[in-house]
C-alpha cells in the first residue's frame, strides 16, 4: 500500500482544473492547496496551534537547513518531525537540493553529489542523493523530494541538459536509498528550464520510475510569468492523472490561481511570511504596506473583506505601529493574516472547480485586487 495517494474528484469543464484530495499518513489534504513554508520546522513566529486555527493543512520544511541544525538524528531521537514540532497534519520536506545551489557560491557538481561549503560556518560539506534520502527517512515527512540540480535561470541548452540526465541519474539513486517507501511517498521533480525538449526528456525519465507523485521544478526562479505558465501548460499533461502535481517555490496569488488552471495540485513559497516581516500584506484589493504613514490613523482592518483573527480584532494603526517598532507581535499579526489570505484563496480555487467556473473566479479576483492595472505587483 503507497504511503501517500491522490483522489481525483473532479475536472473543472471551464477551466481544466483539478479538484482532489492527498491522502497521507498523518491526514487528508484537500487539492490545489497552499503549503506554508516551515524552513527549520517552524513557519517563522508563528504556532502549530494558529497554523491550525487558520486550516493549514499540510507544511513543509528544510532537508538542509534542519541537517544543519539541530541536525536529522536530534529530530529522530525525538520521534521525528511531528512530535518535535508538536504538529500532527501532514508535513512535506525539500531535497535539500535548492538551498545547496542557492545559498553557497562555492559548490562542485559531481556525478556522486554536490561538494559545498555551510553557509553559517564555513565548513565543508558533501551532500549526495543517498544522504539526502537518509535526512529525510530520519526526520520523517509524510512527502520527501527527491535529491535534484536546481540550475539558474537562464542557462544554456547543453548545460541544462547535462543537468537533467544527471537528475534523472539521481532520481534513480533516490529511489534504491529509499528506506521507508511504506511510510513516506517519494516525490521526482522534473527539471529542463524553459526548454520543451528538456522538460519532456525529464517527465518522461522520472515517469518511467513511477514516483507516486511529481514536483515542477526549476521554475519561479526569475523567468517572465508567461514563460513559467507555458512550461506549466506543455509540463503537467506529461504527468500521470492519478498522481499529485507540485509547482514548487510559488506563492504570489496570482500565480496560485493561473498554477490551478494548468492543472497543479500543490504549491509552497516563503513569500507570504517574508513581505510580513516587511510590512507587507496581501488584502482583496491588492497590496498594502501598512508601515506607510498613511495608515497611522487608520483604524479598519488590514481588509475589511477578511475574516482572519487578525482583520476581526487589529487595525492598520495598530499593526503599523509594532512594525514600525520592531514589535515581533506585529510581525506575527501580518504573517498571520497573509497565509490565511493565501488558504482562504485556495479554499474559493477548490469551490470555483466545483462549481466549473474557475475561469470567471480568476477574472473577478484579479478585477478586484488590481492586476488589471498598469502598476499591478504580484502580491
Amino acid at each position: 500500500m503507497a504511503a501517500v495517494t491522490y483522489e481525483h474528484i473532479k475536472t473543472c469543464a471551464q477551466s481544466g482544473a483539478r479538484l482532489g484530495r492527498l491522502h497521507t499518513p498523518h491526514g487528508t489534504v484537500e487539492t490545489p492547496i497552499f503549503m506554508p513554508v516551515g524552513t527549520l520546522a517552524t513557519v517563522k513566529t508563528l504556532s502549530p496551534e494558529e497554523l491550525e486555527d487558520m486550516s493549514a493543512q499540510i507544511i513543509l520544511a528544510n532537508t538542509y537547513h534542519l541537517w544543519l541544525r539541530p541536525g536529522e538524528d536530534i529530530v529522530k531521537e525525538a520521534g521525528g518531525l511531528h512530535k518535535f514540532m508538536n504538529w500532527d497534519r501532514p508535513i512535506l520536506t525539500d531535497s535539500g537540493g535548492f538551498q545547496v545551489f542557492s545559498l553557497s557560491e562555492r559548490r562542485k557538481i559531481t556525478e556522486e553529489g554536490v561538494h559545498f561549503r555551510n553557509h553559517i560556518n564555513g565548513e565543508k560539506l558533501f551532500l549526495p542523493p543517498e544522504k539526502a534520502m537518509q535526512i529525510q527517512n530520519d526526520l520523517g515527512p509524510d512527502v520527501m523530494m527527491a535529491f535534484d540540480e536546481c540550475p539558474p535561470y537562464p542557462a544554456e541548452h547543453s548545460y541544462m541538459k547535462s543537468s537533467v540526465e544527471r537528475t534523472s541519474r539521481w532520481a534513480e539513486r533516490c529511489l534504491e536509498a529509499h528506506a521507508r517507501p511504506e511510510e513516506q511517498a517519494l516525490f521526482g521533480i522534473v527539471q529542463g528550464g524553459e526548454y520543451k525538449d528538456l522538460r519532456r526528456q525529464s517527465a518522461e525519465d522520472l515517469v518511467s520510475m513511477n514516483f507516486p507523485g511529481y514536483a515542477i521544478g526549476g521554475l519561479s526562479v526569475g523567468e517572465p510569468k508567461d514563460v513559467m505558465n507555458e512550461m506549466l501548460e506543455f509540463t503537467t499533461p506529461l504527468l500521470p492523472d492519478d498522481k499529485p502535481r507540485y509547482l514548487m517555490g510559488v506563492g504570489s496569488a496570482d500565480a496560485l490561481i493561473d498554477g490551478a488552471i494548468r492543472g497543479v495540485d500543490m504549491f509552497d513559497c516563503v513569500l507570504p511570511t517574508r513581505i510580513a516581516r516587511n510590512g507587507s500584506c496581501m488584502t482583496s484589493h491588492g497590496r498594502v504596506t501598512v508601515r506607510n504613514a498613511k495608515y497611522a490613523r487608520d483604524f479598519g482592518p488590514l481588509d475589511e473583506n477578511c475574516n482572519c483573527h487578525v482583520c476581526r480584532n487589529y487595525s492598520r494603526a495598530y499593526i503599523r505601529h509594532l512594525v514600525k517598532a520592531n514589535e515581533t507581535f506585529g510581525f506575527r499579526l501580518t504573517s498571520y493574516h497573509n497565509l490565511y489570505f493565501l488558504l482562504e484563496l485556495m479554499r474559493k480555487v477548490r469551490q470555483a472547480i466545483q462549481e466549473d467556473r474557475l475561469l470567471d473566479f480568476r477574472e473577478e479576483f484579479f478585477e478586484q485586487y488590481g492586476f488589471n492595472r498598469p502598476d499591478a505587483k504580484n502580491f
